[in-house]
């Protein structure tokens, strides 16, 4: 009888525990690249939580894009997407908390910041150029 009740309680937790998907690997980030039409990744590296490459385009340009490891999502600089502009990046910083903006620049179709968040932390934040998403939020420096 107890073990019919553990096994019910097991199946329970297992049905109800929400399932995370995790980062994509090296392996799933070029084969995600060469299907969408870039033909060679010289250089793969994770930096700031998130996929950098350098690639080759079919019509041989060079470019480094940026995917994000959960979605899988290509940041390129020259796709045709929109990009928000510097007022625009800044005011979507704000709303999601950041604030004492110290730097920022457009890195290809992403922003990098140097802000302060909530909690008053110095952080270096990438965001999304397209729709302003936090792509990461990183703590600068252990003695913060």
């Amino acid at each position: 009888m107890n073990k019919l009740i553990l096994a019910a309680a097991l199946a329970t937790a297992l049905v109800s525990t929400p399932a995370f998907a995790a980062d994509l690997s090296a392996a799933d980030v070029q084969a995600k690249l060469r299907a969408a039409g870039y033909t060679q990744v010289h250089e793969l590296e994770r930096d700031d939580g998130l996929w950098e490459a350098d690639v080759t385009r079919a019509d041989g340009s060079f470019e480094e894009v940026i995917v994000d490891p959960a979605t899988g999502e290509i940041f390129d600089p020259r796709s045709t997407r929109a990009l928000l502009d510097a007022g625009q990046i800044l005011a979507v910083a704000q709303k999601a908390g950041f604030r004492q903006v110290e730097s920022f620049e457009r890195d290809g179709a992403t922003w990098k910041l140097e802000a302060r968040n909530a909690r008053n932390q110095r952080v270096e934040v990438r965001m999304s150029g397209h729709d302003g998403r936090v792509l990461s939020s990183k703590r600068e420096g252990w003695w913060d």
